[in-house]
């Protein structure tokens, strides 16, 4: 099998990860890490035998594809770059900061023929890749997605930085178009929204009610839906889906039995399967678990999500 070589654009936290998953993979090579923090990326190169850039332009033809795992508003940028140079590239969420910045990447990945994987990591997370075995036409989804406040991610609204999650997570398991959005968000610690909240109408009548926030007292990572036949609750973070059925009402009894199932998934490793599952598509030329016309309708969504919160707030 021919060694890959690969290259992390961004050497934070997440990047620092994507790093190590890549060195962790047979027939792979992490052969450089960049960072505009050129001792940054020199410490997380020197813990892989990787060398050190401080600029994504350097790399000329020294790896074969790239994480980009750089501020959200320098993504379009840096990877409209990449695929024009060549490389395939997974893209950590956002996958931009605008819509035309992402119609821009998906064109350019269209056009060089390179593979363009979005980093939606909740793809990856056991529980969500159970959960498609249980979901059936739910009518109404409703999430909570909270974390006290840290300074990693304020480059971009909450909405951007946490509530795009699940905004794919649901995405992904309704093909319906939105046909009505209200949403309201509110800057509280940061000149941008830290606290948001959305309820979204699809077309196949699925509603999705959706509560965010970077300034909450506690941390919180759950999504739940309601069905015909079921009640079902994911804890993302736990990786656990409970379960609530309802079975028919015994004889003398005008109520159903409801009967509970709690599902332990385990703790897994979604980064590490979004890496293989990445450098998979690269090796075998295939359309990525989350391509770019995924990211882009994520995009597309969270547009209208701002437009609604930038409408003047009605008058008493």
């Amino acid at each position: 099998m021919r060694e890959l070589r690969a290259a992390v654009v961004g050497a934070g936290r997440l990047g620092s990860l994507h790093a190590a998953k890549y060195a962790s993979l047979d027939a792979v090579r992490l052969a450089c890490v960049v960072d505009i923090d050129p001792e940054r990326a020199a410490r997380v190169a020197a813990q892989y035998g990787a060398e050190a850039l401080s600029d994504y332009r350097a790399l000329g033809g020294k790896a074969d594809l790239v994480t980009v795992a750089s501020p959200g508003v320098t993504h379009h940028e840096i990877a409209s770059h990449l695929l024009s140079a060549g490389y395939d590239v997974l893209l950590e969420k956002p996958m931009a900061t605008t819509l035309a910045e992402a119609r821009s990447l998906a064109d350019t990945a269209g056009r060089s023929g390179r593979i363009l994987q979005v980093g939606h990591l909740e793809r990856f997370n056991p529980a969500i890749r159970h959960l498609r075995s249980i979901v059936k036409a739910p009518r109404f989804v409703e999430c909570h997605r909270l974390a006290p406040f840290t300074e990693r991610g304020t480059d971009v609204d909450v909405i951007l930085d946490l509530m795009v999650h699940d905004l794919d997570v649901i995405l992904s398991l309704t093909r319906a178009a939105v046909v009505s959005v209200e949403a309201v968000g509110v800057a509280v610690l940061t000149d941008q929204i830290d606290v948001a909240n959305a309820r979204i109408r699809f077309s196949d009548g699925l509603i999705a009610n959706l509560n965010t926030s970077r300034v909450a007292p506690r941390r919180e990572r759950k999504i739940r839906f309601f069905q015909s036949d079921a009640y079902i609750s994911v804890d993302y973070e736990a990786r656990r889906i409970q379960v609530y059925r309802k079975s028919p009402a015994p004889p003398g009894s005008a109520y159903p039995v409801i009967s509970a199932e709690q599902i332990e998934l385990g703790e897994g490793d979604p980064l590490a399967d979004e890496v293989a599952s990445f450098v998979a598509s690269v090796r075998s030329r295939t359309t990525p678990a989350v391509t770019a016309e995924d990211g882009l309708r994520t995009i597309e969504l969270i547009e209208l999500i701002k437009a609604e919160m930038e409408k003047p707030a009605p008058q008493a």
